[in-house]
């Protein structure tokens, strides 16, 4: 038999697929990025741009040091790029001072403006969680550095698209409301906190973004003392609120939302609101982001305990693979409240059943799962 040289591009090409297939996920075990160190991106999300993945969540020690950037090519090996946005601040006034919470921060890239686009969830220093703010941030460049534009509560002096007109006046809950607790729950259905916050803006807590194919963004959070989801489209430049609402699922009591798109239709999965404890996720589905969404149950299949806690975890992001037409893989977060930055991450593929997406646990997985 003759032999032949394979010529060098064949040869790193055979190279990389070798790499490819022994590459795999390993949901809720360390994950180290390019300096041997587990990832630090808690919270996060992903964005996906000139060949590049980005994932960006909290920088979590024994406090937030900010919001961390890694980056990839393959989604399995990462580079750690810095913080993006660091805590460098003793100014109360600052949303990124010392001691305030930064959470669940996204970023997306705005193509009319070409500026790379960060919003977080805010509670300000010694507050607790009543500031419920979300802040916004820019930078010409993805890694950062990030400069704050403002902080602020969302849709301020305007009404919800979907809010009756009956709803508009009645009582203004007074006091504070406990969550789960019945005054609470009358408070959301009949859209008395709406009516309490109208005028300074409404509470945003757990967050997510959006971007419709059209270029449309969105802000998805948290609201009403955690009752309901509010929906908000943001402005032609993404950096403030175009004042067109939605109230979604009101009194479902839900957080995490996570927020995808496959066939005109758009899914969204969150959790419940139990602090750092793990808890059942719920998902839902509309014709359009404003539309009315339909709850579709719990997504996970598996053992009661999975069901129950979502395989001990929260939901934070999905997000599209890029070049796998309907790969869309959910991220989620195992938290470590005795030592956040331990937190693990959960990193499944979205599956089906019928028009319902599901989740299934996997030990070990790939991206060839998708073809």
């Amino acid at each position: 038999m003759i032999t032949r040289a394979r010529p060098l591009a064949a040869t790193l090409l055979l190279a990389v697929a070798a790499l490819a297939a022994g590459a795999a996920f390993h949901p809720g075990q360390l994950w180290p990025d390019n300096n041997g160190v587990h990832i630090n991106a808690h919270g996060g999300g992903m964005l996906y741009r000139e060949g590049v993945y980005y994932w960006f969540g909290e920088s979590r020690g024994r406090g937030t040091r900010g919001v961390s950037c890694y980056s990839s090519n393959d989604l399995y090996n990462w580079k750690d790029e810095g913080l993006a946005l660091p805590v460098v601040t003793d100014d109360p006034t600052s949303p990124i001072s010392r001691g305030n919470t930064i959470e669940r921060p996204k970023v997306i890239y705005n193509r009319k403006t070409r500026k790379f686009v960060m919003w977080f969830h805010t509670e300000l220093r010694g507050k607790g969680y009543d500031a419920a703010e979300t802040t916004v941030a820019v930078s010409d460049k993805v890694t950062g550095p990030y400069a704050v534009v403002r902080s602020l509560r969302p849709d301020a002096g305007t009404w919800p698209l979907n809010m009756p007109a009956g709803q508009k006046e009645g009582p203004i809950p007074q006091g504070v409301l406990q969550q789960t607790t019945k005054p609470w729950l009358d408070a959301a259905l009949d859209g008395g906190i709406v009516r309490r916050d109208r005028q300074g803006g409404q509470m945003a807590r757990d967050m997510n973004l959006f971007v419709d194919d059209d270029g449309t963004a969105y802000h998805i959070h948290a609201s009403e003392e955690n009752a309901t989801l509010h929906i908000s489209q943001l402005s032609d430049d993404y950096l403030s609120f175009s004042g067109k609402w939605v109230r979604a699922l009101p009194g479902g009591h839900n957080e995490g939302p996570a927020v995808f798109k496959w066939k005109g239709k758009y899914y969204m999965i969150t959790s419940g609101c139990t602090g750092w404890t793990p808890n059942a996720a719920r998902s839902a589905v509309a014709d359009s982001m404003l539309g009315e969404w339909r709850s579709l149950g719990n997504p996970v299949r598996g053992s009661h305990e999975q069901a129950d806690t979502t395989f001990e975890s929260q939901s934070t992001a999905i997000f599209a693979v890029e070049g796998k037409p309907g790969a869309f893989v959910f991220m989620a977060d195992r938290w470590r409240p005795q030592n956040h930055a331990d937190g693990r991450y959960i990193w499944l593929p979205i599956q089906w059943e019928g028009d319902k997406p599901i989740l299934k646990w996997m030990d070990e997985w790939s991206l060839e799962f998708f073809n």
